[in-house]
């Protein structure tokens, strides 16, 4: 405890005790913009019960900025066993569980660094069959925090049961929800209802619109003013003036339904050159006006022969539907050189996908 307050106190970091954990960060000082979406925490177990924060952190921050650190405690003043880790991005907390997974301690021991499960979904039984989905919705966010929506369905024998699922925003929101929404429902309704996690949270499916806060793009370590939702410049943008004439695409956008081009006397004759794919992407949408290219990038698993898998939604505002795909890449030397992997195998995997439907590209 003196290593921890003297650590606490050279680097100025400021820790919080809520509810049988030690948090740091959830926003870290200076954050500006919204929270982490989900698949940039990682939970660690296998903690030696009298290591701590100032041990833990600075060895999970030499991966990539935290945005939160939370830490079980017991009343005892020990830890329990297991922290969660928040970066900032998937690929960064993609890159902690390949770093630090099996990392030795100087006791001998191991620790061992996954990929949370971020379960955001409550399930409410012994409801009332009399409530309806707008009072239950109302109820919930007067005694608990984050909710999102809910689910209301019968269950039991002849429907004598109502059943409710209820999302949350983070797991955070949904855990703290569980603690209280017990009492709180019988305190203020005299009503006895039980809460259990689900097996799964609300997928979020091809469909259906993708929120900017889902959006991402390989940040800086360091927080942004406003943290940006657009790939980064690899190579200085292409303007319209590198249009070449009889660009042949028309026929992709007309069967998605965007628009067929710019007008013919904004095209000149040369082309862009020497571009990479992110670069060449973002030239192609601006060339057709169809909007700047959103990245929604997720890490999903590493293979068995070590490449690491992500998924991809690549969301183009004039084009209905977004374009999805998955990559796998080899571990790099170093983070940012994996997000640049990423996301140019994103971009490229789309140029591809105009590329068949046109059967030919402009560069």
């Amino acid at each position: 405890m003196k290593s921890l307050n003297e650590w606490m106190q050279n680097s100025s970091i400021t820790l919080r005790q809520v509810n049988g954990q030690r948090k740091y960060g959830g926003p870290p000082p200076g954050w500006r913009g919204p929270p982490p979406g989900s698949g940039c925490e990682v939970f660690i177990s296998q903690i030696p019960r009298d290591v701590f924060e100032d041990w833990l952190i600075p060895l999970f921050q030499s991966v990539g900025t935290i945005y939160e650190f939370r830490l079980m405690m017991n009343f005892s003043g020990q830890n329990r066993g297991f922290a969660y880790a928040k970066y900032c991005d998937p690929i960064t907390a993609s890159a902690a569980v390949m770093t630090l997974h099996h990392y030795r301690l100087p006791d001998g021991g191991s620790l061992t660094v996954r990929r949370s499960t971020e379960k955001r979904q409550l399930r409410l039984g012994d409801l009332p069959t009399t409530i309806n989905q707008v009072e239950l919705l109302t109820v919930l966010r007067m005694v608990s925090d984050g909710v999102e929506d809910v689910q209301l369905k019968m269950a039991g024998s002849k429907g004598r049961e109502a059943v409710a699922l209820v999302n949350y925003s983070s797991h955070y929101a949904a855990s703290m929800a569980k603690k209280v929404l017990v009492q709180a429902f019988k305190k203020q309704y005299g009503i006895p209802i039980t809460v259990k996690w689900t097996s799964f949270s609300k997928p979020k499916h091809v469909d259906e619109p993708i929120q900017e806060d889902d959006l991402f793009t390989p940040p800086c370590l360091s927080p942004l003013p406003k943290p940006s939702i657009t790939p980064p410049h690899l190579h200085p943008q292409p303007s319209l003036h590198d249009v070449p004439p009889h660009t042949p695409l028309q026929p992709f956008f007309r069967a998605v339904g965007g628009p067929t081009g710019p007008p013919r006397d904004e095209m000149m004759p040369q082309a862009p050159v020497n571009r990479d794919a992110v670069s060449q992407l973002q030239w192609l949408c601006e060339l057709y006006r169809l909007g700047t290219p959103q990245y929604d990038i997720c890490y999903h698993h590493t293979s068995f022969d070590g490449f690491l898998c992500f998924s991809f939604k690549v969301l183009i505002p004039s084009v209905p539907l977004p374009l999805c795909g998955v990559i796998k890449i080899l571990p790099g030397t170093s983070v940012e050189a994996m997000k640049r992997e990423v996301y140019l195998a994103a971009a490229e995997q789309v140029i591809q996908t105009m590329s068949k439907a046109s059967n030919l590209l402009p560069f």
